[in-house]
């Protein structure tokens, strides 16, 4: 059986990069601090994968602070994002990754603290009889995406929009690929997910997801305190 290998497509946090919605709510430094926190559980699970792992930041200027994320538990491919928008990125990196000879390909971002062993568990026993894996987020994205086979073109797929879910599914199953649909999750992409976030993860044991409890719980108290 070959092996799974995890992908981590990812910004490096900065500040005013990404999260716009949550800037214009938070600030860009609040701001930074979440998009840290929430690189790190997806570092996390990165870390307790089991097989390959590739990293794929933004742009090639990133490379050298991305092979910088996991040196002391694992080797690790890095693979830099081409242009585009996200669609034609994932296109090119998936491209990429087969002709290397990777063929199962698990993706996330760093943006689903809410996903768990049991969905990338979920995922890898999927593959075996799909070849298409997606976790729907409840905004109408995805929170992962698997497949077994190159991804149909994905440029003109409504990415950043509630409509991205249906249309990827759309997309693979006129592919002709088979898609498995795994339980839903959140992710985080403005003020209202993190409000979500203080509850769903109150009894989190993984370290990351605590912190990322802590720090958001934190600016939210400052933030109603303040209102008061």
């Amino acid at each position: 059986m070959d092996e799974i290998t995890l992908v981590l497509v990812c910004k490096r946090p900065a500040l005013g990069i990404g999260k716009q919605r949550l800037i214009a709510r938070l600030g860009m430094e609040k701001t930074r601090q979440i998009a840290q926190a929430l690189l790190n559980c997806a570092l996390e699970d990165v870390k307790n994968w089991q097989g390959p792992v590739v990293i794929a930041p933004a742009s090639e200027e990133d490379h050298d602070w991305a092979a910088t994320l996991l040196l002391s538990s694992k080797s690790v491919r890095i693979r830099p994002q081409a242009t585009g928008n996200l669609g034609q990125r994932l296109n090119g990196i998936d491209s990429k990754l087969r002709s290397e000879g990777l063929k199962q390909l698990v993706y996330i971002g760093s943006d689903a603290p809410l996903l768990t062993e049991t969905d990338y568990a979920a995922c890898r026993a999927a593959l075996q009889r799909h070849d298409t894996v997606l976790i729907p987020a409840t905004d109408g994205g995805v929170a992962l995406m698997a497949s077994c086979h190159p991804w149909p073109l994905l440029v003109s797929l409504p990415w950043s929009t509630d409509q991205l879910g249906a249309a990827l599914i759309d997309c693979c199953r006129s592919a002709g690929q088979s898609v498995a649909l795994l339980a839903q999750r959140s992710d985080v992409d403005k003020l209202e997910d993190c409000l979500e976030l203080v509850t769903l993860l109150q009894n989190e044991e993984r370290p990351a997801r605590r912190q990322l409890h802590a720090l958001v719980s934190n600016i939210i108290n400052k933030m109603e305190n303040h209102d008061d």
